[in-house]
């Protein structure tokens, strides 16, 4: 038997697969004391692309909604994910803001990051986990999961070996973005992670795309994995993680133990599950075993992007033509792991390719420069026909001779103008009249009007049976007029 940690997803991968990044800062508040208090190992709380989203979708102040969260959850350390070569954007980002990007992170009470690289860039990586540690923050080292001809045992292994020599990595984390790890995978994969990663703890993170991630969650523990992440019910499953209350059920079912006080899930549940409604996100997800997943991997949250895309031509009847596609445009490319910013490249290449007619008459910048090695070297060779047609597209010799800058931190400063180190991760992430409109909306809120009550749903069902044209409805404290149109 083991003991078994938690680290919470609810605000993070959780909101990022069910509701786009659109957790406001108001949201989560009224119960983030309840998280902070559950007994969580860690709570993942933010990324990059939360930055772009909160101020560009919902013009909400990032740092100031960041910075309510952190005073709200003092006892557990908070995490952020960072890819290791770029912040937001699919191309690549200067090392002097990606390092900022750390120290300010942790300048604002952050002091947990997990960092990954699907090509494994291990400069990257490890300077970046070098600049964490200055604040004594944890370092979880990411290995992405794939499924591909060259994604071996030994190759994971020898990935690990590399990371958990460094003293600044504290942690492995396995992350299987397509949730298509099984038992008979594990138990190959496994004893390489653990004698790689030499004593230091293994922490696993998949999405339950399959429906299955539940299960490997369990025999993942009886191979090593000491750490598992989870979120609350309505914030789980589907292409998020697997539900807390789900898992501790069955870990306490095994016979592992746990630090979690379980009395706080419901009112942490109840309250989440109401906002998602209220704002019409999704909430009590599930998925169903679909094999054909394990051939694309294309990470849930990109499948509303792939139908918007496909409506834009009126072609939403060729959706399994685009995930078709998928598979044979990362087969192309070398087998990247589907994880951004490779999800998006070869899910966009694919739409291009199904839209257009011809593959690869149309090539986004950002695969000339994946095929150029400027994301890093490729797991395998790209197929030589098609890098013959990506460097022969009209853009590439325009993408090639402008690599991106690397400017330091003084040049940034003079770049945007401004000597506030906040403002300047801004400025560098978001267009300005977004920052100004997010600027013009005032202060943070720090809670969330329920747009829904049981007198409101109560209404919307007298709506929807009435057959007159005005609905009254009075009572000591309310009188409320409903005209149909």
């Amino acid at each position: 038997m083991a003991h078994i940690e938690f680290l919470d997803e609810t605000m993070r991968d959780g909101q990022q697969s069910l509701w786009g990044l659109r957790m406001r800062a108001g949201m989560a508040l009224p119960v983030s004391p309840l998280i902070d208090r559950t007994g969580f190992k860690t709570i993942d709380l933010t990324g990059g692309g939360m930055l772009d989203v909160l101020t560009r979708y919902c013009q909400e102040n990032y740092w100031e909604g960041l910075d309510l969260l952190v005073a709200s959850m003092p006892n557990t350390p908070l995490r952020a994910g960072l890819r290791s070569n770029a912040n937001v954007t699919f191309s690549v980002s200067p090392r002097a803001l990606m390092d900022l990007w750390v120290r300010r992170l942790c300048a604002h009470g952050v002091r947990s990051f997990w960092i990954y690289d699907v090509l494994f860039g291990f400069d990257n990586m490890l300077r970046l986990a070098k600049v964490a540690k200055e604040s004594d923050a944890w370092v979880a080292a990411a290995v992405m999961f794939a499924l591909s001809p060259v994604h071996t045992d030994a190759y994971y292994a020898e990935k690990v070996r590399v990371l958990a020599a460094s003293p600044d990595v504290d942690s492995i984390l396995l992350y299987d973005t397509a949730g298509v790890l099984e038992k008979e995978r594990l138990q190959t994969l496994m004893p390489g992670i653990v004698a790689a990663a030499n004593g230091k703890p293994i922490e696993f993170h998949a999405n339950n795309l399959l429906g299955q991630t539940a299960k490997a969650y369990l025999d993942a523990v009886d191979l090593g994995v000491s750490v598992l992440h989870t979120a609350s019910k309505p914030m789980a499953n589907g292409p998020s993680v697997p539900a807390t209350e789900t898992m501790v059920r069955n870990i306490e079912l095994k016979g592992h133990t746990h630090n979690l006080d379980t009395s706080l899930f419901q009112p942490v549940a109840d309250h989440f599950r109401a906002v998602g409604k209220a704002a019409g996100f999704l909430v009590d997800q599930y998925a169903e075993y679909d094999i054909f997943s394990i051939e694309h991997q294309i990470p849930g949250g990109m499948m509303g992007t792939f139908k918007a895309q496909l409506a834009m031509h009126n072609m939403t009847d060729r959706i399994g033509d685009v995930l078709a596609e998928v598979a044979a445009v990362r087969k192309d490319l070398g087998y990247p792991g589907m994880a951004t910013p490779f999800s998006q490249l070869v899910g966009i290449q694919a739409v291009l390719n199904i839209v257009t007619g011809e593959r690869y008459g149309t090539v986004p910048d950002e695969v000339v420069q994946y095929a150029a090695g400027f994301y890093g070297e490729t797991v395998a060779p790209i197929d030589a026909n098609v890098l013959d047609r990506i460097m022969g597209s009209a853009r590439a010799k325009e993408v090639l001779d402008n690599p991106p800058p690397d400017p330091d931190l003084a040049e940034l400063k003079k770049q945007y103008g401004t000597d506030d180190e906040d403002e300047l991760i801004l400025r560098a992430t978001v267009p300005q009249a977004d920052i100004d409109k997010m600027r013009a909306t005032g202060p943070v809120r720090r809670d969330y009007p329920l747009l829904s009550s049981p007198e409101l749903e109560q209404m919307r069902k007298l709506m929807q049976v009435a057959t007159m044209p005005v609905v009254e409805l009075k009572s000591a404290g309310l009188n409320l007029s409903l005209r149909r149109e």
